[in-house]
């Protein structure tokens, strides 16, 4: 079992990833592609898959619209987050919350799903093709496959317009590794392949942060954090910018039989 393993680093993982400029980004631009995805599922109750999705931001978004969600980490700091906001809701929210890696789930334990989410899982992976493989043996025909990856082409030139040249000499790889930097970052080339492999169309890609990781650090007084945001969504789904983000975000959907 690969899985990357946030306990403990929950508290500083959660701050990093929502609650900020970036937080903010990452999700507007994954709403956005997975929106009008979900509107031609129909109007009814969807069984959704979160895999790897700490404490579920997308699980708690799309439960309130009224779906089905299981939500699996092998985190149990990060799903006792996901409990407290669950308790903490002024609405019920049908999740259930398995503690446990996703290469041990299986459709014999957990059923079929109509959309699968695996965000930001599969850079952390050694294993990353075949476990993603296994999950979709849980995909219904016609369901939809939200994959979010970390881009290994964009990891390159963000450390050459910092000036990080050793560091690209020497393939990305440092003695010391930061902790919140994945470990086995992927090539947007690569995945498409996998969804080709796996007879699956890709319905969208966009590139997440296209611009705030290539932002100056000094910025001017007035400097509009909203206008960011819409330049995100304008260009994520541009090239060459969709290969400049710092993640990509592939949204797939499987044969119907």
């Amino acid at each position: 079992m690969q899985d990357k393993n946030f306990d403990k680093l929950a508290q500083k993982f959660a701050k990093n990833i929502y609650g900020t400029p970036k937080g903010d980004i990452r999700a507007a631009v994954l709403w956005r592609d997975l929106a009008p995805a979900l509107a031609k599922l129909g109007d009814r109750k969807l069984r959704v898959l979160d895999a790897g999705g700490g404490f579920g931001y997308f699980s708690q978004k799309l439960a309130r619209l009224g779906h089905e969600v299981v939500l699996c980490d092998i985190s149990a700091e990060m799903l006792a987050q996901a409990q407290e906001q669950i308790d903490a809701s002024p609405e019920p929210l049908a999740i259930q919350l398995i503690h446990a890696p996703i290469q041990a789930l299986s459709v014999e334990h957990h059923g079929y799903f109509d959309i699968i989410l695996c965000h930001a899982v599969v850079e952390w992976l050694t294993d990353a093709k075949p476990t993603m493989a296994g999950l979709l043996t849980m995909l219904k025909p016609a369901g939809l496959f939200s994959l979010m990856f970390y881009n290994k082409e964009a990891m390159r030139f963000h450390a050459l317009v910092s000036g990080n040249f050793d560091y690209v000499a020497a393939d990305l790889k440092v003695k010391k590794k930061v902790r919140l930097t994945p470990t086995h970052p992927l090539y947007i080339q690569e995945v498409k392949e996998w969804f080709s492999d796996w007879q699956m169309s890709l319905i969208s890609q966009s590139g997440v942060r296209v611009i705030h990781d290539y932002l100056k650090k000094s910025q001017p007084a007035d400097f509009d954090y909203q206008k960011l945001l819409q330049m995100e969504l304008e260009y994520s789904q541009r090239e060459p910018y969709i290969s400049l983000g710092r993640y990509v975000h592939f949204l797939g959907q499987s044969p119907a039989v």
